[in-house]
C-alpha cells in the first residue's frame, strides 16, 4: 500500500510521511515497549485490524524502521526496530510526555480498555519488590465483568485472560475508569481504596506491598515533565 506524500524536500515533510501516519506512533510504542511478535503487537493495539498492522509493518520494515526476523520459538516472524527505529524512541516519548500534559486528564468512557489497562499493567510491574518466586494476582473490573491474571515468575510476568489454576495470593476488584486514573497518576491509589471504587483482598504481605510494586505510567509522578525538560535541552 502506497503511503500518502506530501511532495516536498523538507526533512519534517518526509519524516512524518513515515512517523504520522494512522497507527504507526502507536506500533513504535510497542516495539520500544518490548512487543516483537505480531500476537503482542495485536494486544497492545486491539483496535487495529490484522489487515492494516500488516500493511503498516511492511511499510515500516520499506523505511528501514523495522526488521523482521524468523520467530526464535514456533512459526511465524518477530518484529524489531532498527537502528534508525530506535532513533524515534524520544520522539514517541516526547508526543507521550506532551499528550499527557496538554492532551487533557478526563477518560472518556470509549476510550477506557480493560485489555489494554493490563497490558500496560503487565509492563510497568516493579518485580524487584516481589519476594515469591511466584506470584499471581487477579484483577476484577466490575463493568465490563472482566477478570485477568497476572503470573509473576521474575523476571518475566504474564499476563493470562483465563484461571490457570494457581493459587491467588492477591485479588484487585476495581472500577475501569479508578484503576486506569491510578495507572495514569490522576489518581492515587490510597485515595481509589478509600472510595471503595478499589478493593484488594489477600495475604497481609501481599497487600502492604501492592503500592510498590504496582508500577504507574512513565509519564505520572513528574515523568512527563522530566521528558519535556530534556526535549527542550537538546
Amino acid at each position: 500500500m502506497r503511503v500518502p506524500e506530501y511532495g516536498q524536500f523538507c526533512p519534517v515533510s518526509r519524516g512524518a510521511e513515515i512517523f504520522a501516519e494512522r497507527w504507526t506512533p502507536l506500533i513504535l510504542r510497542e516495539l520500544l515497549n518490548g512487543s516483537h511478535r505480531f500476537s503482542e503487537l495485536q494486544v497492545g493495539l486491539p483496535r487495529i485490524s490484522r489487515n492494516l498492522l500488516a500493511q503498516r509493518l511492511s511499510s515500516l520494515a520499506g523505511a528501514g524502521v523495522v526488521e523482521r526476523r524468523p520467530a526464535k520459538r514456533g512459526r511465524g516472524f518477530s518484529y524489531y526496530l532498527t537502528a534508525a527505529g530506535e532513533e524515534l524512541r524520544p520522539v514517541v516519548e516526547t508526543l507521550g510526555a506532551w499528550g499527557y500534559r496538554w492532551g487533557g486528564a478526563d477518560l472518556p468512557s470509549e476510550q477506557l480498555d480493560p485489555v489494554l489497562l493490563m497490558w500496560f499493567i503487565r509492563r510497568r510491574m516493579q518485580i524487584q519488590e516481589l519476594r515469591r518466586a511466584r506470584t499471581v494476582v487477579r484483577f476484577d473490573f466490575r463493568r465490563p465483568r472482566r477478570s485477568f491474571w497476572l503470573r509473576i515468575e521474575p523476571p518475566a510476568v504474564d499476563l493470562c485472560f483465563t484461571d490457570e489454576g494457581f493459587e491467588v495470593q492477591l485479588a484487585v476488584d476495581a472500577d475501569l475508569a479508578a484503576l486506569t486514573a491510578v495507572w495514569l497518576g490522576r489518581l492515587r491509589l490510597a485515595e481509589a481504596i478509600a472510595a471503595g471504587s478499589i478493593r484488594v483482598e489477600g495475604d497481609d504481605d501481599a497487600r502492604s506491598l501492592f503500592g510498590r510494586w504496582f508500577g504507574l505510567s512513565p509519564f505520572a509522578d513528574g515523568g512527563a515533565e522530566r521528558i519535556l525538560a530534556a526535549a527542550s535541552a537538546r
